[in-house]
């Protein structure tokens, strides 16, 4: 009795094994995006390009707070056993689309980073591929045992009660961080971080090390071939006649070294004059106003925050307002005239702005580098709040 009995217990097991890791898994990846489904909205965006399927970078965010309440429902359900055919079905199919698309990433070069667990774990598109093979090979187990799967909920109405509230919590963090910030902040631009410091490279850590190949062409007979720039010199072969380069030297990255927080930060005036240093290092408080897209910003939300700033700068003399776009002068300008905004307006990428604050418009209250608040337009207090705990401190 006991030997018939043993090899199913081991199945039972392991089965158990693959639903726990791969329960886990899929309700870790869905919260940590659903942290941030707006970042997770521009990855999105980015396949969208891939694709040609720009129509739809609109409705990103909104497929972002769907696909991370999916992954956390299917998560739940599979480690409850609820409805377990539907929920085999539903992990084999969204595991091989995304098994596809990572594939797709590493293979042609196209997305660096698949976003499949946001800015809290950044992964390598070869990295997220070989972890979705992974997941594949369980959930290809889960599928194929999936009628020995037993519920730990008895009744369908206490089942559809637990899809019930799992879905709405769920979607509700999604819908909740979209209106007002990720609840954790992954991002280098979080409240407590020094930005200058982020901006350069540590005392004893490697930038990234490259080396420049050139093709090289042999006047007389016609051959090609391709040295880097050490045999280059090594070899002086420009002190030969009978060889030429041709087209551009290619640049390979040979030795990856540290990423720098923030590499990509120029704040610049209408003329294109370097800013970034004197905002960012001012000793005294900047209140940044980051409006990434003036086209598509909140007006509404805009006009309160600049009624705010009016306000706090009657109070508070040291205080600098600044607003940042990626839009075009004349479009700022405008704008700017338009609303009497009270701030100065500086430019800088798109890139940058979307990682500084997930709301267009959103706040960061800076002083000597340092982030001391951040909001967005929604939470954004009123000046009184700011004053009691920031400003007045400061006096």
């Amino acid at each position: 009795m006991m030997t018939a009995t043993a090899p199913h217990t081991k199945t039972n097991y392991f089965l158990g094994f693959c639903r726990i890791f791969t329960g886990l898994l899929f309700i870790f990846s869905g919260f940590i995006k659903a942290n941030d489904p707006t970042g997770f909205g521009y990855k999105l965006q980015e396949y969208f390009e891939v694709f040609h399927l720009s129509a739809m970078n609109e409705y990103a965010t909104a497929i972002a707070v769907l696909v991370c309440g999916f992954e956390i429902l299917l998560g739940v359900l599979l480690l409850l056993g609820v409805y377990a055919n539907t929920v085999a079905w539903g992990l084999l199919l969204l595991i091989l689309f995304f098994t596809f698309l990572t594939f797709y990433s590493a293979f042609f070069e196209v997305v660096t980073s698949c976003g499949c667990f946001g800015d809290a774990i950044p992964l390598t598109p070869w990295q997220s591929f070989s972890k979705d093979l992974v997941l594949l090979a369980l959930i290809l187990i889960i599928f194929f045992r999936r009628k020995q799967i037993r519920s730990l909920i008895k009744g369908s109405g206490n089942q559809f009660a637990a899809i019930l509230i799992t879905a709405i919590i769920s979607l509700g963090i999604g819908i909740y961080t979209v209106n007002y910030l990720p609840i954790i902040d992954f991002l280098p631009y979080k409240v407590g971080n020094n930005l200058p410091a982020l901006m350069v490279l540590p005392e004893g850590k490697q930038a990234d090390v490259f080396e420049q190949l050139y093709t090289m062409k042999n006047k007389k007979t016609g051959a090609t071939k391709q040295v880097n720039d050490k045999v280059y010199m090594a070899d002086k072969l420009w002190e030969d006649e009978s060889w030429e380069i041709i087209g551009e030297p290619e640049s390979r990255l040979i030795q990856k070294g540290y990423d720098i927080p923030i590499p990509d930060l120029l704040i610049t005036d209408a003329d294109g004059a370097d800013h970034t240093q004197e905002i960012i290092s001012n000793p005294y408080y900047n209140m940044i106003i980051v409006a990434k897209d003036l086209s598509s910003a909140n007006i509404d939300a805009l006009q309160k925050i600049n009624q705010t700033a009016m306000q706090l700068t009657k109070d508070y003399n040291g205080l600098r307002i600044v607003l940042l776009t990626a839009s075009a002068s004349k479009d700022a300008q405008y704008l700017s005239d338009k609303m009497q905004l009270i701030a100065e307006i500086y430019y800088a990428d798109l890139i940058p702005l979307k990682s500084m604050v997930r709301a267009n418009p959103g706040v960061l209250l800076l002083k000597g580098g340092n982030v001391m608040g951040k909001w967005h337009y929604n939470n954004f207090p009123e000046a009184k709040t700011i004053e009691d705990h920031f400003l007045s401190k400061d006096k």
